[in-house]
């Protein structure tokens, strides 16, 4: 919801501390970030709930900064891009999982099922969209826009974006005895999400 807002924002404190990276390269800084959130799953299945935490902030800010290097040292690439948004959805699969690994109840595997699965339709409903507009090339269709997201690809808004599942993860290891309730409210929110990219769709695309 507030993805396109900020970005600006994000490129303006980034591209100082972008300038500076040096010969170390975007993809790089990808895998980096990756192996740290992947630091954040196991720590919070093993209760260090702030390790957690940190790890996962630090694994934003370098997913924030691996397209900013890309651009400013001219390496953007499909694959940069293509590798970023693979491993961000393995972390946004394994920190939920190391939570409930942390403490195993049938009713937390119950409500992270029900997160991830929506997760999931969440996925599908805006890359495939998304790769329907990148093959019309638009930028706008049947004069409806067609907004451009944090991602390299042209990407339909939603109530639930890439600011919002930030906020929502960090809630979740803040406040890890609340995962139920949670997990069931993100999903919710994302179930929103869902329906308002098909309801974008069915109105927009012909």
């Amino acid at each position: 919801m507030f993805d396109n807002y900020l970005r600006g924002v994000k490129d303006r404190l980034g591209e100082p501390l972008a300038a500076r990276a040096g010969r170390i390269t975007p993809n790089t800084i990808t895998l980096v970030a990756f192996a740290l959130g992947i630091g954040a799953a196991v720590s919070a299945a093993r209760g260090l709930y702030l390790w957690a935490l940190g790890l996962w902030l630090l694994n934003r800010l370098l997913d924030a900064l691996d397209g900013l290097v890309a651009r400013v040292q001219k390496k953007q690439s499909d694959f940069g891009g293509y590798l970023d948004i693979l491993l961000d959805f393995a972390v946004y699969a394994a920190v939920p999982i190391g939570l409930v690994m942390g403490i195993p109840t049938v009713e937390r595997y119950w409500a992270l099922a029900f997160m991830l699965a929506l997760f999931y339709i969440n996925s599908a409903s805006w890359m495939y969209l998304a790769a329907i507009l990148e093959k019309r090339n638009a930028r706008r269709v049947n004069d409806v826009a067609a907004p451009r997201g944090l991602t390299t690809v042209v990407m339909p808004a939603g109530l639930i974006g890439a600011v919002e599942t930030f906020l929502a993860y960090c809630a979740f290891l803040v406040w890890p005895s609340a995962i139920e309730p949670l997990y069931i409210g993100f999903g919710l929110l994302v179930l929103v999400t869902i329906a308002q990219r098909l309801i974008w769709a069915r109105r927009v695309l012909r």
